[in-house]
């Protein structure tokens, strides 16, 4: 094949829709992104316009006090989190993310659907009276396997749309490796205007109108969502599923444990890599060699007066192995980072209930729901993407000499100190909304809106959101770029699961906290009257865990080596 033909295809191994090599004017770049973001916009938009208001709908619908309502909201949340790692293996080993993204969206709205009809159907929704609802066993059973489902759809969707997003970029041609970057600033922009909708329109008619609408436009935006990741197909660059991740790093283990006794050479030339050819042919890169973690290199050392030394389990190559040490680079990233996902997390949970004694009241006869002040974390992202990726970014470029301005470290790393400040400022309006209860005596009262209009609240999900900006797009971009080309959708779940862990640190420290301060007929610092609590010692015990966290990240951010690849 002459050099104008390979000229005509990508040189990164992807395929169109048939399985033929992708051409690199027909396919992938900006014009298949379009129905890849309106995809993940209309997602997010059914995501959050079910999970945004769903504290709610848990204490009120299904009469559960509020420490209960929280526990299950995080428990549901760290479930839909920890589901990407079965979407992940399975787009990697065998279906590719393509067909994963295609069979987990109809799992997703089956669960939508079933969400909906739990909510609308009068034998499957709970029965009110007098504002007091009475769910059977039953109804709230449906109701839970509905959530469920969604989970382990959204399991398959998350850790697999950015990254086939991201496969429509030549990671070999510069200027589709400049614009991958950009990519991922736009594609957490049209996530936040999906959450914006959600959180405006939605949570006013779950909260105004009836949760059967409130459930049925979400479960619509789905369907939207389903249809418009389909209509691109021709377009995209695909690339095929490598084999599963986890068997490649199970082999790496086991070869060098086999071969613990054996010297590596000086000369690391000498251990085993395979031709590049194929290397192209199968779509990844070579990478070069490093000194950390030696003791793996011994898996590379090939022993040739053993009739077995071919075997994959007693020999890997260089890059195998620098694939197994570039996950364990990543690890300590992302251990730190999952004290950041806790605080996001209070949005959905904390910030709901604290909103709920706020004074709602706009002009007369309007108020806006609690649920719905999650609208400043959406604008506020919103307000800060374009302002990075356009004026910061190349006011940092001029001065750090980095293309990406920041490195994806120190981007991250801005986030998670602007977080504290987040938690810092909902413990400072928590403890002045306190004091206006002492001052008024409405210690017995949770149905009277202190009289302080809720917005105070904005400033605390304006600091999330920008947090979001710098350590989320961040987070995005670094686990996708350090991730070995065969595990990338792996890794991008791997990133997904501090989420996951976020919330199910929550669930632990809620319970921890209940404990601790309802012993001796207290009321504890979480009471479903919080008008004789002390929420705000909460938040800011997260802003202090939050704080260690960071000095963590330090740590790990210092020690971490950038990945070195080949180009094909």
């Amino acid at each position: 094949m002459s050099d104008i033909q390979e000229d005509i295809y990508t040189k990164d191994g992807t395929v169109d829709y048939k399985g033929r090599p992708a051409i690199r004017k027909k396919t992938g770049n900006w014009k298949a992104c379009p129905f890849i973001l309106a995809n993940e916009c209309c997602e997010r938009l059914a995501y959050y316009g079910m999970a945004t208001n769903l504290v709610n709908y848990i204490t009120t619908r299904l009469n559960m006090g509020n420490a209960a309502a929280v526990i299950a909201v995080s428990n549901w949340s760290g479930t839909c989190y920890v589901m990407p790692l079965i979407g992940a293996f399975v787009a990697d080993s065998f279906l590719g993310r393509y067909l994963t993204i295609v069979i987990f969206m109809l799992i997703y709205s089956l669960g939508m659907s079933i969400l909906t009809l739990s909510a609308s159907v009068k034998a499957l929704r709970p029965s009110c009276s007098n504002a007091v609802c009475d769910p059977t066993n039953l109804q709230t059973t449906i109701f839970f396997v509905a959530l469920y489902m969604i989970a382990l759809g959204t399991g398959g969707i998350k850790p697999c749309v950015s990254s086939f997003g991201a496969d429509q970029f030549d990671e070999n041609d510069e200027s589709e490796k400049k614009s991958k970057s950009s990519f991922f600033n736009w594609f957490y922009l049209v996530i936040n205007i999906g959450a914006l909708i959600a959180s405006s329109v939605l949570v006013w008619v779950q909260m105004n109108v009836g949760w059967a609408w409130g459930f049925g436009i979400p479960a619509a935006a789905m369907l939207v969502s389903v249809c418009s990741f389909l209509f691109g197909t021709k377009l995209y660059r695909i690339q095929k599923p490598d084999g599963s991740p986890l068997t490649r790093i199970a082999q790496v283990i086991v070869a060098s444990f086999r071969k613990s006794g054996t010297k590596v050479p000086e000369n690391k030339a000498l251990l085993y890599e395979i031709a590049d050819k194929s290397a192209i042919e199968e779509g990844s890169r070579k990478l070069k060699h490093t000194d950390q973690f030696s003791f793996l290199d011994k898996a590379a050392v090939q022993i040739l007066d053993d009739k077995f030394s071919m075997s994959p389990w007693r020999i890997c190559t260089v890059t195998q192995v620098e694939e197994l040490k570039s996950v364990i680079r990543l690890l300590p990233i992302w251990v730190s980072c999952i004290v950041f996902s806790a605080v996001y997390g209070q949005m959905s949970t904390m910030f709901v209930l604290q909103g709920n004694t706020f004074d709602p009241h706009i002009v007369a006869g309007f108020t806006i729901p609690s649920a719905s002040l999650s609208i400043f974390d959406t604008l506020s992202m919103i307000i800060w993407v374009p302002i990075y990726d356009r004026l910061i970014v190349p006011i940092a470029r001029k001065l750090t000499g980095n293309q990406r301005g920041f490195t994806q470290l120190t981007r991250m790393g801005i986030g998670l100190v602007i977080s504290i400040l987040a938690m810092l400022c909902a413990g400072s309006v928590e403890r002045a909304r306190l004091n206006k209860v002492k001052e008024l005596n409405l210690y017995d009262s949770n149905s009277e809106y202190v009289p302080i209009s809720i917005f105070w609240q904005v400033p605390q999900y304006f600091f999330i959101g920008a947090a979001e900006v710098f350590t989320f797009i961040g987070q995005l971009e670094f686990f996708y770029d350090q991730a070995p080309d065969s595990m990338r959708s792996m890794c991008s779940a791997l990133s997904l699961t501090t989420m996951s862990l976020g919330s199910y640190l929550s669930t632990l420290l809620v319970t921890i906290v209940i404990y601790a301060t309802t012993r001796n007929g207290q009321p504890g610092w979480i009471p479903d009257n919080l008008n004789e609590g002390k929420l705000h010692y909460f938040f800011f015990f997260l802003g202090g865990l939050s704080s260690i966290s960071f000095l963590l990240y330090l740590i790990a951010a210092r020690w971490f080596t950038y990945k070195n690849a080949d180009d094909l």
